[in-house]
């Protein structure tokens, strides 16, 4: 397909999935996300997360990650609560690729919330935009993600040393996992797969 246009990239429109709704992170998320937040949530988080769970210091940070560039923050909804979060950490359309990054809180990790999340930005990076590449930089020490990535399918490329420096002073090594265009397909499928096996089935 042909590359979508630039500013195209650089929107947030609404994503609807059968388990969860990608709409613009804003600050009326933050009393959601302190509902279900805990220290761990950000344990991982390159950029660090609030000194403290309420809703204004959520408020102030969602404020702060929606002033960096070529970023896009999209919140996670199930149902009526607010999973968390989920980015387009890094957007760029000339080199045809965007980066995804998650965050979600305790409830929701482990459910349909992160793969049914994936699936909406992943299909809309390959099938709307026109991206050749998504990649994801994931803390070393975090366990749970790594898993979740090698269970997605991505490509392991090897460790950013010291890549980031988190607010707390730790110079964090970033695992770079990517998805090529031609990997889509099947990525697709075992995402798609996974998805269903984690959604209850109506009873008929």
């Amino acid at each position: 397909m042909s590359p979508t246009p630039p500013e195209e990239w650089f929107q947030i429109p609404t994503l609807s999935g059968e388990v969860v709704r990608l709409e613009a992170l804003t600050t009326a998320h933050a009393a959601g996300i302190t509902r279900h937040a805990t220290p761990e949530t950000v344990a991982f988080l390159s950029r660090g997360g609030p000194a403290e769970n309420t809703p204004q210091e959520w408020a102030a940070y969602i404020e702060h990650l929606n002033a960096l560039p070529n970023r896009l923050n999209f919140a996670v909804l199930v149902g009526s609560e607010v999973a968390g979060r989920i980015s387009y950490s890094e957007v760029r359309p000339a080199d045809l690729w965007v980066e995804i990054g998650t965050m979600l809180t305790p409830p929701f990790q482990g459910t349909a919330a992160n793969p049914g999340a994936k699936l909406l930005l992943l299909t809309r990076a390959f099938e709307v935009l026109g991206a050749n590449r998504v990649h994801f930089k994931v803390d070393e020490r975090n366990a749970r993600s790594l898993r979740a990535l090698e269970k997605l399918g991505a490509v392991r490329e090897g460790t950013l040393r010291q890549y980031q420096m988190r607010p707390d002073g730790y110079a964090r090594d970033s695992v770079m996992f990517s998805i090529l265009r031609s990997e889509w397909p099947d990525v697709r499928a075992g995402l798609t797969k996974h998805l269903e096996a984690l959604t209850p089935q109506p009873l008929s």
